[in-house]
């Protein structure tokens, strides 16, 4: 597959596949790329899955999830470099691990949203940001159980996401608020807990999230409200952040704006990175993790 079909292939996935993640139509079409690919040795097999994830990359797209959604499943299957002798035994092993790799990550939403559903008490108040699948699905379980909460959730600009994360909790028959973004401080007094997805990980235990997600964690601290963040553990990314200047370009601002040599400066950025210090408690599939834990996870994941 050449550049411009694997970059039609993975959005091919995320426009016909609502609820699928950019990082999991990432790890796809990786393995799409897998099955096809005519390459004759383990090196140029492993170049070729690479190129794949840069074509990826250079989408509109978010940055964080593909790229570590990429490393880790070229981290799993290339393990079997090591196990066998010939190029036909290895690439089938690849094919082995990546399918299962694949199946274990789609697992991964259930749990970390049963995990979840858990600290939404019954009679509580939460506050949400923009549209998170993994959130929609804790409340979705929540709701299961028969407990009754209410939501709040910012329209989330410039894409107003919100609205769609309102709509999706409608369905569901969960009381639902949408508030303006500027008005998460007025809101933030009136709430029980924060509840937040994850765009990416990073190895402080911090996250980068829809722009927004800071400010919201600013006011929960202030306001000693607690701010959990729900995120599976292909989020984890090899990144240290210091502050939001920190955070590459690729992550901030789509990649056709990146390629037309606009000015960044007069551009809003569409993620923003939040401290571990603001974060309470972070939910994923390998468990319930403090901020401080998230580093001794990545050295496992990526070691």
């Amino acid at each position: 597959m050449d550049k411009k079909e694997i970059q039609d292939y993975f959005i091919g996935i995320l426009e016909e596949e609502e609820d699928v993640s950019a990082g999991i139509a990432a790890i796809r079409t990786l393995l799409t790329v897998l099955e096809r690919d005519k390459s004759e040795t383990v090196q140029e097999l492993d170049s070729n899955l690479r190129a794949a994830g840069d074509a990826m990359r250079k989408t509109d797209h978010p940055g964080a999830a593909v790229r570590s959604g990429c490393e880790l499943f070229l981290r799993f299957i290339t393990l079997a470099k090591l196990d066998t002798e010939t190029f036909a035994e290895c690439k089938a092993i690849m094919l082995h691990r990546g399918k299962l790799f694949l199946k274990k990550l789609m697992e991964a939403r259930g749990k970390v949203a049963k995990l979840a559903s858990n600290f939404i008490i019954d009679g509580s108040r939460v506050l949400t940001h923009s549209h998170s699948r993994v959130v929609l699905q804790a409340m979705k379980e929540a709701a299961k159980a028969n407990k009754r909460f209410d939501v709040y959730v910012t329209v989330s600009s410039p894409d107003n996401s919100g609205v769609l994360m309102s709509k999706k909790l409608r369905d569901l028959g969960i009381p639902v608020t949408v508030i303006l973004d500027s008005a998460v401080g007025y809101i933030m007094e009136q709430v029980d807990l924060v509840m937040v997805g994850a765009e990416g990980v990073v190895e402080s235990g911090g996250i980068i999230n829809k722009v927004g997600s800071y400010t919201m964690a600013l006011c929960a601290r202030e306001m000693k409200k607690p701010f959990y963040v729900l995120c599976e553990s292909f989020k984890f990314v090899r990144l240290y952040p210091l502050n939001q200047q920190d955070l590459p370009d690729e992550f901030k601002h789509p990649t056709s704006k990146l390629e037309n040599g606009k000015d960044l400066q007069e551009e809003h950025p569409l993620v923003d990175y939040t401290p571990p210090s603001y974060i309470s408690l972070l939910f994923t599939d390998l468990g319930i993790l403090t901020p401080s834990a998230v580093s001794d996870e990545l050295v496992k994941l990526y070691l």
